[in-house]
């Protein structure tokens, strides 16, 4: 008989197993090597981020084109993530997985989510500081700059339950495409299970931690450029203030929401589903 087609995804139940295996794999990496993938994802979502302002900016665009169309430019992060090899915080809470079937310790998972998360910060931070030599945000007459500035106020002002359930319904998307995108086989079908649901939580003004690690210092860094005249709007108490519930909600909507409700439904502690 011969083996599985390119083009058959796996099922929702060997899709679990591939997620406790690589997450097994992920959280015993060395630190070295999880600190540099999370450098790298930390930029990868930058540039996500950076292709999503490019679109919002433009004023000739209605509402929910700016939203859609930015959203899909968005994706380019998760699929250079999916693609390309990187350690996400966020899509690592699929992590909890492992833990809840009795493959990791708490210790191992929370290691896991902090090497990473750090280097996320690095990466993202540091694409910001580089992006902002390169004058890149006073493309059309400075409008992306203004809207960078705009996009980082707005988060930096975001009330605690505000800002923490939009993280919670960002990472549900978010873990749903690493999910998805486990299911396929090639990098078409890894695109494919990606695009959508991330487009979704872009639309829709979700918050995601890793972006916001990119787009509030950057907009920090170019609040006081010339033609913004919107100083101390975005502000380290507001990062940090931004920051704290989206972490939170991010790690409620991937690890609770996603990956212990799979759990209860593929688990090891359960019969098989195939």
């Amino acid at each position: 008989m011969s083996g599985p087609s390119a083009f058959d995804a796996y099922t929702p139940s060997q899709v679990a197993r591939r997620v406790d295996e690589i997450g097994i794999v992920k959280a015993r990496q060395a630190w070295l090597p999880m600190f540099v993938l999370g450098i790298l994802a930390g930029a990868f979502i930058g540039l996500g981020a950076l292709f999503y302002v490019l679109v919002s900016s433009d004023p000739s665009l209605g509402f929910a084109a700016r939203r859609a169309f930015g959203g899909v430019a968005f994706s380019l992060g998760l699929l250079l993530v999916a693609v390309a090899g990187a350690e996400l915080f966020t899509g690592n809470n699929l992590l909890a997985m492992a833990w809840a079937d009795g493959k990791l310790s708490l210790v191992e998972v929370l290691r896991a989510w902090a090497i990473a998360g750090l280097g996320n910060l690095v990466g993202a931070a540091g694409l910001a500081l580089l992006v902002y030599w390169s004058g890149h945000a006073e493309m059309n007459h400075g409008a992306i700059a203004r809207e960078y500035v705009a996009i980082a106020a707005a988060k930096c002002a975001l009330p605690f339950w505000t800002a923490f359930v939009r993280g919670v319904l960002c990472n549900i998307l978010v873990c749903l495409a690493v999910w998805m995108a486990m299911a396929g086989r090639s990098v078409v079908d890894k695109a494919v299970a990606i695009v959508f649901p991330v487009s979704a939580f872009v639309a829709a003004g979700f918050e995601h931690s890793v972006a916001n690690m990119y787009l509030i210092p950057i907009g920090m860094l170019l609040e006081s450029a010339p033609g913004i005249g919107a100083p101390q709007l975005v502000t380290w108490t507001g990062f940090l203030g931004n920051l704290v519930p989206v972490l939170l909600g991010n790690v409620v909507g991937g690890s609770v929401l996603v990956a212990l409700t799979y759990h209860l439904i593929y688990g090891q502690r359960n019969p098989k589903q195939d």
